[in-house]
Order: C-alpha cells, then structure tokens, then sequence
C-alpha cells in the first residue's frame, strides 16, 4: 500500500471534512452517473452536469489540499467559487 493510500484511509477513518467530503463526491459521481446513462439531457439537466462537474472538481481539490497538509481556503473564496460554477 502506497503511503498516499494509507494517509487517504487515515483521513477517512479520523477526519470529519475529510469524510463529507468524500462522501458529497461519491453522490456526486452517482448523479453524474445517472445523468451519463441517459441517451438524452435536457437543457436543465445538461447545466446540472456541468455545475455537478464543477463542484466535484472543487470538492478534490479540497480533498488534496487536505491530503497535502496545505492550508484551507478561506470561506469567502469556497462561496465566490462554488456561485461562480452556479453561474457559469
């Protein structure tokens, strides 16, 4: 077992953040899924692809910078990115 691997399963074990997070990325990934398996999306469900994309993506960052011991980002910039993928 790599020590990346033994460190993700530590921060699953004892790390709340760590923990919603990964399981807000396994919904996520379920819905995308779901969404994938249709032969056709609407507009509504095509713009909910691409913000669920989005905040996947934000939501592995945070996962890295967590496994990497980087600092977190401040809550403002988490609320300007998360209504800057609502609006794009």
């Amino acid at each position: 077992m790599s020590t990346e691997t033994e460190i993700r399963g530590r921060l699953l074990l004892n790390n709340e953040e760590y923990q919603q997070l990964a399981a807000n990325h396994d919904s996520l990934d379920t819905r995308l899924a779901k969404l994938a398996s249709q032969h056709y999306l609407s507009e509504n469900e095509q713009a909910e692809e691409k913000t669920l994309k989005k905040r996947k993506l934000q939501i592995k960052d945070r996962m890295e910078h967590i496994l990497r011991g980087s600092p977190r980002p401040s809550a403002q910039a988490l609320k300007n990115s998360t209504e800057s993928a609502a609006s794009g």
